[in-house]
Parts: C-alpha cells; sequence; structure tokens
C-alpha cells in the first residue's frame, strides 16, 4: 500500500514536472507568434503574452516583401535536399566501410578523418581555399564543405555494427554485392539512425547563413537564413526612421509605420522555424530511436 502510494506520488510529480517544462518549452515559441502577429506600433507597449492584442499580417508582409524572397526559399530547399542527400551518400558509404573490420588501413582512415573535427584553419584560409576552388559564389559551396561530418559517420557506423552479422553473411552466400548489401539490406535496417542523420543535415543546411555572408555575393544565390538577417537589419533603419520622425516633429510618416524591429524579428523567427517545427513530429520516434541505438551500442 506504501509502495502503491509512493508511486502515485512520484507519477503526480512527475506529471507537474512535465506540463512546467512543456510550458517552459513552448512559451517563448508562442510568444514569438504572437508578436508576430501583433501590430508593430502595439507591441511597443509590451504585455505580449501567446496571443495578439491587436492582430496584423503587417510583420509577415514586411518579411516577404523582400526582394528576393521567393529566389532564397527556393535556393534553401534545393540547398537542403542535394546537401541532405548528399550527405547521407557519403557519410553513410564512409560509416559502411569503417565498420567492416577487416578493411586494410581502417585505423588509418579513422585517424584521417577525425582530425579536421578537432583542428580547422579557420576563415581566413577556408576563404582561400574557396577561391582557389572556384566556389566563390557558387551553388557548392552550400554543399560540398558539409557533405561529410565524422560524428554523424560514427553514429552510423555504430549502428552498422550492432546489426547481426549474419544477415552479411547470408548475402554474400546468395551472391549479393557490397552495393546490393548496403542498399538492400543495411541502409532498410537502418531507418531510425538515417533518420536521425537526416534530420540534423537538413537542420544544419536550413540554419546555415553564415555561408552566404562569407562566400556569395550573388543575390540570386542568397539563402534564406541570409535573407532573413538582412530584413532584420532593415528593420531596424526602420525604428531609427521612426525615432528621427519623432525628435524632428514629423509624426505622420511615424504614423504610418506599423512595424518594429522586434515584431519584424519575431516573423523572421517564425518563418524560418516553421519548417523544421513541422517536420520534426513526424521524425520524433526514429529520432529518439536512432541516437540511443547510434550511441550506446557497439
Amino acid at each position: 500500500m506504501i509502495r502503491h502510494k509512493s508511486e502515485r506520488i512520484f507519477n503526480v510529480i512527475n506529471i507537474i514536472f512535465m506540463l512546467l517544462l512543456c510550458v517552459v518549452t513552448l512559451y517563448p515559441y508562442l510568444n514569438q507568434l504572437a508578436v508576430s502577429l501583433n501590430d508593430g506600433k502595439d507591441t511597443i507597449f509590451g504585455g505580449i503574452t501567446i496571443y495578439p492584442r491587436e492582430f496584423s499580417w503587417v510583420n509577415y508582409a514586411t518579411v516577404f516583401s523582400n526582394s528576393g524572397f521567393v529566389t532564397s526559399i527556393i535556393v534553401s530547399v534545393l540547398r537542403v535536399l542535394a546537401g541532405t542527400v548528399l550527405g547521407l551518400l557519403l557519410i553513410t558509404g564512409a560509416a559502411y566501410a569503417i565498420a567492416k573490420k577487416d578493411l586494410p588501413g581502417r585505423n588509418f582512415f579513422v585517424f584521417f578523418l577525425i582530425i579536421p573535427t578537432f583542428i580547422s584553419g579557420g576563415l581566413i584560409p577556408m576563404y582561400i581555399l574557396y577561391k582557389n576552388l572556384h566556389l566563390m559564389n557558387h551553388f557548392l559551396v552550400y554543399i560540398l564543405p558539409m557533405a561529410f561530418v565524422f560524428y554523424y559517420m560514427i553514429i552510423i557506423r555504430t549502428y552498422l555494427q550492432s546489426l547481426p552479422p549474419s544477415l552479411e553473411e547470408s548475402a554474400v552466400i546468395d551472391g549479393a554485392n557490397e552495393m546490393q548489401i548496403l542498399f538492400r539490406i543495411m541502409i532498410p535496417l537502418s531507418m531510425p539512425v538515417m533518420a536521425t542523420v537526416t534530420l540534423w543535415l537538413a537542420v544544419a543546411h536550413w540554419n546555415d547563413w553564415t555561408s552566404s555572408l562569407y562566400f556569395i555575393t550573388k543575390k540570386d544565390l542568397f539563402t534564406l537564413q541570409y535573407v532573413m538577417y538582412k530584413v532584420v537589419k532593415e528593420a531596424e533603419l526602420i525604428n531609427e526612421m521612426m525615432v528621427s520622425s519623432a525628435m524632428t516633429g514629423n509624426g505622420g510618416s511615424a504614423q504610418q509605420v506599423s512595424v518594429t524591429p522586434e515584431s519584424v524579428k519575431a516573423a523572421t523567427i517564425i518563418v524560418a522555424t516553421l519548417p523544421i517545427v513541422t517536420l520534426y513530429p513526424f521524425l520524433q520516434k526514429y529520432f529518439i530511436k536512432g541516437v540511443m541505438i547510434g550511441a550506446v551500442k557497439e
């Protein structure tokens, strides 16, 4: 009876803790959503919680009215698709090869691949390298540098090593070659860890904006995240114009401005994170299972 009562108390405390955790996790996002849907001038007064006080689409209109916005979305989507597919192919192929215990020079390859993980030449050598490789202002500058990640390779390799060796032995007896074993047996059985790495790669490509900042000057190759960065800077300029108008007594133009840096930033956050927030629930079960198995089993 005492044990049953203690379990009930634990369950109640656990439920309360998880509810508080959900509130702490969801409130900032819902708050930004409310700010993005609220009139900018009204947002200045504060007090916005999880619902807009004066509903308005003007913040999103400001974001989407930026020149080249549609093009940046296309570039970002193409980057995510191409970068994720290429990354999965290279990382999975390397993991499958490293998982072979009879691979000649296996330790050398592992040591060779791990060096860039801990040692980086820095931004200037990287800039010079990309320039000499003619990657400046080229779409491949988004894809090739992130095509291989050693940590992801270790996760997939560990998962592949957890699979029964008899599966591969049976396939070899049936006459299957290495490519058939990899694509018809290993990858289908490794969908949890594949979904995990896919999510990591997609998020990394989607959230990156520094590549455009450092290596791209053509507007047609700007990614969505970099355009969003520019939108925030332009919103700050709008704020300076409003302050200047107020100080000079010319309130007419300030009255017409209904966006502020904070409201545009909120709209920017929602637009930039919505695809990932929408995608994650469908991959959550694979994500958790892939991380646990890929990182723990040996």
